[in-house]
């Protein structure tokens, strides 16, 4: 057991998660809590309308790291755009990522820590993956569907969405994947990067 853990390419693995203001923040709890005990060294960062669904003092107590939820902190350094960050991930995952979030992204606008943090990865190097997470309406927005265009072409990676339950009390597409799809999606992610 013990070899298997010392083999487990998300042990020491450095993985940012962003967290964006929508209702599946709660399962990105369990994805943290996972990736940490895999052995990830876990960065979150969270948007506003995050901390609005699940408290920072739970992502920081899961991480047992200081977690970011401006622009304006310093909780490590003195890198105010968070660029030292960006740089040192092996993996950048955003989950939720909400249909605003989807259209920051793909028209480059960088106005909260989540954006300015993804805005400083390399994409050649970092892979940077999104998991989105709305109602089925929202998700089959043509505006939606072409910032998904967008991105998938700007080299970002999708996890999901799934079909099922809504918080809105319907059922379709765009609620988001659930912890255990996307652990593997970061184990995948990072052990491609390790072989790159």
């Amino acid at each position: 057991m013990a070899q298997e853990r010392d083999h487990d390419p998300l042990r020491g693995a450095r993985v940012v998660v962003g967290v964006t203001g929508g209702i599946a923040a709660y399962k990105t709890a369990t994805l943290v809590s996972r990736l940490a005990q895999r052995g990830a060294e876990v960065t979150v960062c969270m948007t506003e309308g995050a901390t609005r669904f699940v408290g920072p003092l739970t992502f920081q107590a899961l991480s047992g790291r200081p977690v970011y939820t401006s622009q304006w902190e310093h909780v490590e350094d003195h890198d105010p755009q968070h660029v030292a960050l960006a740089r040192a991930a092996d993996c950048a995952v955003i989950a939720p990522c909400t249909m605003h979030c989807l259209a920051k992204l793909a028209t480059g606008l960088a106005d909260d820590v989540v954006t300015v943090i993804l805005s400083a990865v390399d994409r050649a190097r970092t892979p940077v993956l999104l998991a989105p997470s709305m109602n089925e309406s929202m998700w089959g927005q043509a505006s939606t569907q072409r910032n998904v265009a967008t991105l998938r072409g700007d080299g970002f990676e999708f996890i999901g969405p799934d079909e099922g339950w809504q918080a809105c009390r319907t059922v379709g597409a765009g609620r988001m994947s659930e912890p255990e799809a996307l652990l593997a999606a970061v184990e995948r992610a990072v052990s491609g990067r390790a072989r790159g």
